[in-house]
């Protein structure tokens, strides 16, 4: 159904499913998640499809991998279903054209036909910029302070 999706003649959103998509899709995620090498992102990715629903998602302009965003659907006791977006990220050079607002708006319309009744996700403290982008473009609000242990 989410495979394929035409938005204008220039941007198409497809779903990155294959080893080799997956790893088309590395160059622009490696800008967010700059701790990964090629392989651990193929191996994460392939093993989040296969045992947590993962999915990802990019944003093509002109044949161009322009964003990337993966998600996965969710149930807990406090957001009830819903789905969580793991990884978004548009490339530096592509910024600021409405691509992180096509894709997330395309997660939002893939959680509503899926029934889904919310869409949640952290962003760094950091990054005052994608916080303003969420709250003031895409309307989410701040619920949460999302905590980490490390175990080793």
């Amino acid at each position: 159904m989410w495979g394929d999706s035409a938005l204008d003649t220039d941007i198409t959103i497809r779903e990155l499913n294959s080893k080799k998509q997956i790893l088309d899709g590395f160059p622009v995620m490696k800008q967010l998640r700059t701790h990964l090498d090629e392989n651990t992102f193929v191996e994460l990715v392939s093993e989040a499809k296969e045992k947590d629903m993962y999915r990802l998602f990019a944003l093509y302009e002109q044949d161009r991998i322009a964003a990337v965003v993966g998600f996965k659907p969710m149930i807990t006791l406090y957001y009830g279903r819903f789905v969580w977006v793991c990884d978004l990220v548009t490339d530096e050079r592509m910024r600021s054209q409405g691509h992180g607002e096509t894709l997330l708006s395309h997660v939002h319309d893939w959680a509503k036909q899926n029934g889904y009744e919310s869409v949640a996700l952290s962003s760094g403290l950091q990054r005052t910029d994608a916080h303003r982008f969420y709250e003031s473009r895409m309307d989410y609000n701040k619920v949460s302070f999302v905590f980490k242990k490390p175990l080793n």
